[in-house]
Parts: structure tokens; C-alpha cells; sequence
């Protein structure tokens, strides 16, 4: 029997009773204590002397026995686990080596850190905003500018941007400094086409891109030399005749569309078609035309489905065509950003059918249009062909970019007469300011978010950005007036989007922006987990173009801050910091991302070491390098509020005056 303690504190009074073996234990003997009068030390011995197997008490043998045994086990089971864990922690390890290089499985050990202690904040303090006085314009880059020695500057400056405000008044004479200063910055991106280009003829000339790593051609695109065709309209907008000739003669002898088979109707469309015919409407030279007139029908075989909706890969050689969307469907941005080229196409050659069937996609969007104005990506039909949205994801980035742009241009092209459009745009930018408009925190950075059924997300993609400059364009030609509230409301949007989509690039190590960023923390934003590569995307710089064409503030292409803050920074000994954004950009393009041969995409734009891909999209010549061209360029005579519109890959076409 146990003896029964009067305190928690107290020991035994009476000695422990002695055990033998033939000694039968009594349960009933302990069943009187109640179990609150028992010393935890006590109950322990409770559980140590309770029967054995056998049905007698366990002998100290036997306990020192059993704890051997179960010692074995745990130490075995404790070896065991250990080897499981290093072998996965090794596997783990081969895995990541093999799947990056040591600075990548650093960026991602990084990031791994950051997610489980909170979002870091590095370069996202905002400095104090500079006076409003009037701005000192920076001096004339050299030609032999060294561009290695470029450091990104980091994001947090010029907070007077941030909300869509602009801190100074532009007079003449800082225009009149700021194109000095333009034009020498104008040269260098010139050589960067001279650089592509030299390199396209002599390595990959007439293929569809030149590979900038590796020097050699491809033919991705099916072999219709898209990347030239792309290209040439920038040639005869920078000046380079002889480029635009020798491209031209290629044209003419080389070029054919009846051997090529799948492609897509929307990328071949605005590339291969809206080049033609921009170098045709620029140069009057019938071979462009010619070959529009060649391409255009087999792309609009497309239009042959039942709704009238174009499908997404049409074959150039048979005139079949199917659907390419997610389960089998029509995607928004594909079917409604055909029209441009087509109504051009058939003005120029008096084919008016061009025209009533590409826009009846509008008349079919119009009819099915949710009452917010917000298209959903994805669209299928009916039956009967009547068409209807599948999915209710909306976005401003990808699948769904340019509908919206095509609404206000196709309404410019037509020589702002057809209403529909710019009716179907502003109850689109109403509904996007209603629902997809948001601020970060803490700092209160403007971006536009996608919507899945209800739920608005806290991500927006690079190809989100083109909407800058797309607000002040619609602004500026505002039925109601630029001094109208809605007219004030876009164009503020505009500005603090830009500024938005230029800390994207600055916050950056390499001071170029990811493909999407993803909104929260205490920085603001960070980088997408999964979409941290630069792909040289234009819509950044394009709505730079468009902002400082409209606007004529200097922040969006060259170098200028005032002069009693130079004055005052040089006397506490701090840095100078420079509002250039363009020229940032394009300073990083060329220490990151310039090649031997070309431009290359940038695997992570959060890793200083170079990782090259050996990528560059027809886009780079077609756009990023024509809105970095025309943003330094001050004696441009193109008018994007009365005579000139660009399609989506930034093809230049003339309105209609009739």
C-alpha cells in the first residue's frame, strides 16, 4: 500500500512497503484515496507500480530491462528520422543547384527568409519631397557615354509624383532645356537599333528573331521574318534609311505568307499586318502594301465562326482556324484588337468588308457588356452563334489589355465621329475606378488590380502599365474637356499610375521591372514569386512617351531637379538625385541587358550577376525602342491627338479624315 499524504508538501510517513515475488498486489486497497489528496510525486508511483503482463508488479530488473529496450528503440527511431531529414534536406538541395545557379538559390533562400520574418524594407522610405520651384535640367550625355557605370538609384523619391500631381509649372524654357538634353540621349538609343539591327542582318536576316546570347536565328513565329517587318516602321521613324531600304528589298524578294501554316491571328495581325502597313502609310511605297494585300485575307479567315468572333490561330496556308483559349475559347484582347489594321487595310485598298466584319466584334461586345463595364477575359457561343462571356475574370493586364485601348483608338481613327467606342471606354474607365482601382500600403501607391467573380486581387503585370499612358490620351480628348471632372480624374490616374510602373523599375537591383509585382507589405509591393523576369516590355516607356508628349514634364525623359536643392544636397554632403525615369530605364537596358549581338531578356530582375536569356521579342525594336526614341525626340511631328494613332505593337497608322 502507498501511504496517503496530508500536503502537497509533506513526505511519506511510513516506510515504502517491501515487495517480493510471490506478493499479490491488492487494487482495492488504493481504490479508498481520492484522487485531489494525491501528491503528484505520489500518483507518478501510482503509475510506476501498476501491473505487469503477468499480473504482478514489474521487478527493478524488469523496468531497467524495458528502459534499455525502449531507449534502443527511440535512438534507432531518432537515427532513423535523422537520416530521412539530411536525405531530403540533400535532395532537396541537388534539386535547387540543379533547377538555379548559386546566386539565384540565394535570391530564393532570400525570399524564403522574407516570407517567414515579414516583408523587408530596404529602398522603400520615401525621401522628403523636393520644392516646388523651378527645376535645374541636367547636362548633354556625351557620345561616348559609359553606361556600365550605371547604378540603379532605388525606388521611395519623388513622393510629389505619387498621387498623380505635378510639382512644377512647365515654361518654355525649360522645354527648350529639356529637348537640349533629349537629343544627345536620342543618339545613344539610335545606336542601340544600329547595334540590333547590324547584328539581325548578319546573323539572322530574314528569320523571325535574332537570338541575342547565342548570335544564331529562329524561326518561332513560322518563318515570315517578323522581327524585320516589325522593325521597319521604327527605322523610318529614327532616320535609318538604308536599314529601311535594305529591309524593304528583303520584302519584296523574300517575304511569303503561302508556305506558312498555324499562327496567331492576334500577334500576326498586329505585327506582321500592322507593319506593312505602317511602312506603307509612311513610305508610299506600294511593295508594303502588296504584301498587306497578300496576308490580310488569310488572317481573316479567322472571322469565319458562327458568332462572327475571330478565332485565335488561323492557318495561313489552308484558311482553317480554331479556337485557342482556355477550354476552347475566345479570349477578349485577341478578338478585339484586330480592328485597327483591318479598317486601314481596307480604306487602302477600298475592301470595306475588312472594316463591317472586323468591327461587328465591337456591336457583339456592346450587346453583352456587364453593366459595370468591366469585359471578363474569356467569351464562348452559343449554338446559334450568340456569343456570351465564360468566365467572370477581368484584367487590364494580360487577355484583356488591349480591348480597351482598341475602344479609344478605333474611336480616334475614325476621326473621333463614331461614339460607340469612346461611349464603351469611359463607362470601362468608370467601372475600373469603381472596382479595380486600389492603393498599397503604406505609402499609398495608385495600381490596378484583376477581379476573379468578386474577389479583386493585390497583382498587376508590366503590361498593365500601358493604361498611363492610354488615361492621358483619353483625357486629353475628352468629348467633355480636359477641365472636366472626368477628364481631371483620368489624367491623375495617369500620373500615379506612371509613377507607380516607374518604382516597379527602381525598386528593382537592376533598375528594371519584373513582369508583375504583387502589392503588400510594408514595401509597398514586391516581386512576384513566380514572374521576376524582364522580357524588354515597352509599356512602361510608352506611357512615358505619351505622358511627357501631352504634359511636356521633363520627369518622364531627362534629367532635372531645382537648383537650390542641388545647392543644398552638395552642402550636406548627399546624393543628387535626378528625376530622368526614361533615361533610367534605358541606362539599365544597356548594362543589363545589351548583348554582343543584341538585347537579351533578363531571367531575374532582383540579381545583379548577369542571367542573360537568349530571348528578344520583335517587340523591343517595334516598341521599346521607338517609345525611348520618340520620348527624346523633340522635333517629332507625329500628333496623337488629331492625325496619328499606334496599334497595340506601337505601329504608327494616319486617322481617317472622312
Amino acid at each position: 500500500m502507498v501511504a496517503s499524504s496530508t500536503s502537497h508538501n509533506s513526505t511519506m510517513s511510513n516506510p515504502p512497503p517491501q515487495y517480493h515475488d510471490d506478493d499479490n498486489y491488492d487494487s482495492d486497497e488504493s481504490s479508498h484515496l481520492d484522487e485531489e489528496d494525491v501528491h503528484l510525486d505520489d500518483r507518478l508511483s501510482l503509475i510506476e507500480m501498476s501491473p505487469a503482463p503477468s499480473g504482478r508488479l514489474p521487478l527493478p530488473q524488469d523496468r531497467e530491462s524495458s528502459s534499455r529496450s525502449e531507449a534502443s528503440r527511440s535512438s534507432e527511431c531518432c537515427t532513423t528520422r535523422r537520416k530521412a531529414l539530411l536525405l531530403s534536406i540533400v535532395l532537396s538541395i541537388l534539386y535547387l543547384v540543379l533547377k538555379y545557379d548559386l546566386d539565384e538559390l540565394k535570391w530564393v533562400v532570400t525570399e524564403i527568409e522574407i516570407d517567414l520574418l515579414g516583408s523587408r524594407c530596404v529602398n522603400a522610405s520615401f525621401v522628403q519631397s523636393e520644392p516646388n520651384t523651378e527645376p535645374f535640367v541636367a547636362y548633354a550625355v556625351p557620345i561616348d557615354y559609359n553606361f556600365s557605370a550605371f547604378e540603379p538609384l532605388g525606388g521611395g523619391r519623388f513622393t510629389e509624383y505619387k498621387d498623380g500631381d505635378s510639382p512644377f509649372d512647365i515654361s518654355d524654357d525649360m522645354k527648350t532645356r529639356s529637348n537640349y538634353v533629349a537629343v544627345s540621349r536620342r543618339f545613344h538609343v539610335v545606336n542601340a537599333m544600329k547595334h540590333v539591327w547590324k547584328n539581325y542582318i548578319k546573323h539572322a536576316f530574314g528569320k523571325d528573331e535574332l537570338l541575342p546570347v547565342s548570335g544564331k536565328g529562329s524561326d518561332n513565329w513560322g518563318g515570315m521574318g517578323v522581327t524585320l517587318v516589325d522593325a521597319l516602321d521604327t527605322l523610318w521613324i529614327m532616320g535609318l534609311r538604308d536599314e529601311f531600304q535594305h529591309g524593304r528589298d528583303w520584302v519584296k524578294a523574300n517575304l511569303t505568307h503561302t508556305l506558312i501554316g498555324e499562327v496567331s491571328t492576334f500577334e500576326t495581325t498586329i505585327r506582321s499586318l500592322g507593319g506593312l502597313i505602317s511602312a506603307y502609310d509612311l513610305s508610299d511605297d506600294i511593295v508594303f502594301l502588296k504584301q498587306a494585300e497578300y496576308l490580310g485575307p488569310r488572317l481573316f479567315k479567322a472571322f469565319d465562326s458562327p458568332s462572327g468572333l475571330p478565332r485565335g490561330r488561323v492557318n495561313l496556308r489552308t484558311g482553317t482556324s480554331h479556337l485557342s483559349g482556355a477550354g476552347n475559347s475566345y479570349v477578349l484582347a485577341e478578338v478585339a484588337s484586330l480592328q485597327l489594321e483591318f479598317n486601314f487595310l481596307a480604306k487602302a485598298i477600298g475592301k470595306d468588308e475588312y472594316r463591317t466584319k472586323s468591327e461587328k466584334v465591337f456591336d457583339i461586345l456592346k450587346r453583352i457588356t456587364p453593366r459595370d463595364g468591366l469585359l471578363p477575359v474569356n467569351l464562348k457561343e452559343k449554338r446559334g452563334g450568340k456569343a456570351y462571356f465564360s468566365n467572370n475574370v477581368v484584367s487590364f493586364g494580360g487577355m484583356g489589355d488591349s480591348a480597351y485601348e482598341y475602344m479609344l483608338k478605333l474611336w480616334l481613327q475614325g476621326g473621333k465621329k463614331d461614339m460607340k467606342y469612346r461611349d464603351m471606354w469611359d463607362k470601362a474607365l468608370n467601372g475600373m475606378h469603381h472596382h479595380l482601382l486600389k492603393k498599397s500600403t503604406p505609402n499609398g501607391l495608385t495600381y490596378i488590380a484583376d477581379r476573379s467573380n468578386s474577389h479583386v486581387g493585390n497583382e498587376m503585370s508590366h503590361l498593365t502599365c500601358f493604361m498611363a499612358g492610354a488615361l492621358a490620351l483619353g483625357a486629353y480628348t475628352d468629348p467633355e474637356g480636359l477641365n472636366s471632372p472626368r477628364a481631371e480624374r483620368d489624367l491623375k490616374t495617369a500620373k500615379a499610375l506612371a509613377y507607380t510602373c516607374y518604382q516597379m523599375y527602381a525598386r528593382s537591383a537592376t533598375g528594371l521591372s519584373p513582369e508583375s509585382v504583387v502589392f503588400y507589405g510594408c514595401t509597398d509591393f514586391t516581386i512576384s514569386k513566380t514572374n521576376y523576369a524582364y522580357m524588354l516590355r515597352p509599356e512602361a516607356v510608352e506611357s512615358f512617351y505619351y505622358l511627357h508628349h501631352l504634359t511636356g514634364d521633363p520627369v518622364y525623359r531627362v534629367s532635372y531637379m531645382c537648383c537650390c536643392c542641388i545647392l543644398l544636397r552638395i552642402l550636406t554632403n548627399t546624393a543628387l538625385y535626378f528625376k530622368e525615369w526614361g533615361w533610367e530605364i534605358f541606362q539599365a537596358i544597356e548594362k543589363y541587358c545589351k548583348t554582343q549581338y543584341g538585347y537579351a531578356s533578363l531571367k531575374n530582375v532582383d540579381l545583379l550577376s548577369l542571367h542573360q536569356l537568349d530571348k528578344m521579342e520583335s517587340f523591343f525594336l517595334a516598341e521599346t525602342l521607338k517609345y525611348l526614341y520618340l520620348l527624346f525626340d523633340p522635333s517629332s511631328d507625329i500628333d496623337v491627338l488629331n492625325k496619328h494613332v499606334f496599334n497595340t505593337e506601337a505601329h504608327l497608322l494616319q486617322v481617317f479624315e472622312d
